[in-house]
C-alpha cells in the first residue's frame, strides 16, 4: 500500500498537537478547581453579608464614578475566562481523543494490544479530565452571571432610589413606550 505525501504530512502535524492540548487541558483542569475554591469563598462571604463577596458593589463603594455599563463590563471581565474554559475544554477533549485514535487503530492492524490500550487510556483519560474542567467552569460561571445580575439591579436600584424625586430621562425607556403604542 503506498502512503500518501499529503495523508502522511497530515497525520504527523496531528501528532504534533498531542502534549500542547494535553498541557491545555491539564491547565483547564486545575483552573477549574482553582475557580471552583474562589467561587466557593465568594459564596460563603455572600451568606455571611461581607463586603467581599459582592465584587461589584465593593467595585462602586471604591469608585462611585462607575456607571453600571462600566460594572456591567468588570462582571463580565471577571467571568471571561471560566466563559471560555467552559467553551474550549470540550474541543480540546475532543482533539485530545482523536489524536491518540490514529496511533491504536495502526498498533491494532499491526496486533500491538499493549500500544492500542496506551493510546486509548490517553484519549479517553483527556476527554474525561477536560469535561469535569468544562462543567465545574460552567456552574461557577453560571451562578456568578446570576450573582451580578442581582448585584447590578441593587446597585440601579439603589442608584434610583438615591436620586432626585424627579424623573430621569432615559431615552431607551422613551423609544421602547413610543413603538409600543
Amino acid at each position: 500500500m503506498t502512503v500518501n505525501p499529503i495523508e502522511s504530512a497530515m497525520y504527523s502535524a496531528s501528532q504534533l498537537f498531542l502534549t500542547p492540548v494535553l498541557l491545555l487541558i491539564a491547565l483547564l483542569f486545575v483552573h477549574a478547581f482553582y475557580a471552583l475554591g474562589a467561587f466557593l469563598w465568594q459564596a460563603w462571604q455572600r451568606h455571611a453579608g461581607q463586603a467581599g463577596g459582592f465584587e461589584l458593589a465593593a467595585a462602586r463603594v471604591r469608585n462611585p464614578q462607575l456607571t453600571l455599563t462600566e460594572l456591567e463590563a468588570l462582571a463580565t471581565k471577571r467571568m471571561e475566562f471560566a466563559r471560555i474554559a467552559t467553551r474550549i475544554a470540550p474541543m480540546l477533549g475532543l482533539v485530545a481523543t482523536m489524536i491518540p485514535m490514529g496511533p491504536a487503530l495502526m498498533a491494532l492492524s499491526d496486533g500491538q494490544m499493549q500500544d492500542v490500550s496506551r493510546n486509548l487510556t490517553v484519549a479517553f483519560s483527556a476527554v474525561i479530565l477536560a469535561l469535569l474542567a468544562a462543567s465545574i467552569s460552567y456552574v461557577v460561571v453560571n451562578v456568578r452571571r446570576r450573582w451580578y445580575a442581582v448585584d447590578l439591579a441593587a446597585i440601579e436600584h439603589e442608584a434610583l432610589a438615591s436620586s432626585a424625586p424627579a424623573r430621569v430621562h432615559d431615552p431607551l425607556a422613551t423609544m421602547a413606550v413610543e413603538g409600543a403604542q
